[in-house]
């Protein structure tokens, strides 16, 4: 594994997880992320829960990032990330410019796939197969870039940076080298380095500057300096969290300090 140069500074979010929880409390864990200094904030995009009581409370994504947009000032949110067939492309592109509007241009679409089978038979979504959700993302981002250029009014942050979430080698890298401008995955920090790599290598296929791509990953809670400086030496300079109710800060302060102190 060898060291990555990127243009991006060190950043930290944190993923507040829409599950087992009220929306007085989520909004109160909205505000806090933003005062503890964090770069950006995120929910997720299921009905149901995804761990804990299946039968708890959970609060929409997309309803959520409305409120979020108007909970924060300075922070970026983001749904980490969208199931891409739960809704019209050409609708969820309005969707997201409206709430890039409603943040000051603070929005960053993050989409993916989908996957939580639930999600889809308990709403009358198809399922498909990971192959045709993967082919109705790419179609989607053709439509939602589209309309960004045609509809008005346009983007504050014109276009609107997109995230794709996800580490299929095949297909999610390739559609992540032609449309997106973040990348979020999991893993330990070989495997993440190998990822980028991949991506690397579907970029110079289709001509891209992988430079132009910010590699987010999803951080060990408990992850100490070392730890998230391999990361960094992998590649990765944006940092995010997860979360659920009961919410315990303790560890983004940890990752904010880590920042600070690293790019002091």
């Amino acid at each position: 594994m060898t060291q990555t140069h990127t243009p991006y500074p060190i950043r930290v979010g944190v993923q507040l997880q829409p599950q087992h929880t009220t929306y007085q409390s989520f909004a109160g864990a909205v505000r806090r992320a933003e005062d503890l200094g964090v770069d950006s904030i995120w929910d997720w995009d299921h009905f149901f829960p995804l761990n804990g009581d299946p039968h708890g409370n959970h609060f929409e994504g997309w309803t959520l990032l409305a409120a979020m947009a108007t909970l924060t000032q300075r922070a970026q949110i983001g749904c980490l990330v969208t199931c891409n067939t739960y809704r019209n492309a050409a609708l969820l592109s309005d969707m997201a410019k409206t709430i890039d509007h409603i943040s000051n241009g603070r929005l960053i679409l993050g989409i993916g796939a989908g996957w939580f089978e639930r999600d889809y038979t308990e709403y009358g979504y198809e399922f498909g197969t990971p192959a045709s959700r993967l082919a109705a993302l790419e179609q989607s981002l053709e439509i939602i870039k589209h309309r960004w250029e045609v509809d008005v009014p346009k983007p504050i942050r014109n276009p609107i940076p997109i995230l794709i979430g996800g580490g299929g080698e095949k297909k999610t890298l390739r559609i992540t080298a032609q449309f997106a401008n973040m990348w979020h995955s999991f893993g330990d920090p070989a495997t993440y380095s190998h990822k980028i790599e991949v991506l690397n290598n579907w970029c110079a296929e289709i001509g891209r500057n992988p430079q132009e791509i910010e590699h987010a990953c999803g951080t060990p809670r408990n992850a100490n300096p070392a730890e998230l400086d391999s990361y960094v030496k992998a590649g990765a300079t944006h940092f995010i969290l997860g979360m659920t109710e009961p919410w315990n800060f303790d560890a983004v302060a940890r990752l904010v300090k880590w920042r600070n102190e690293r790019q002091g």
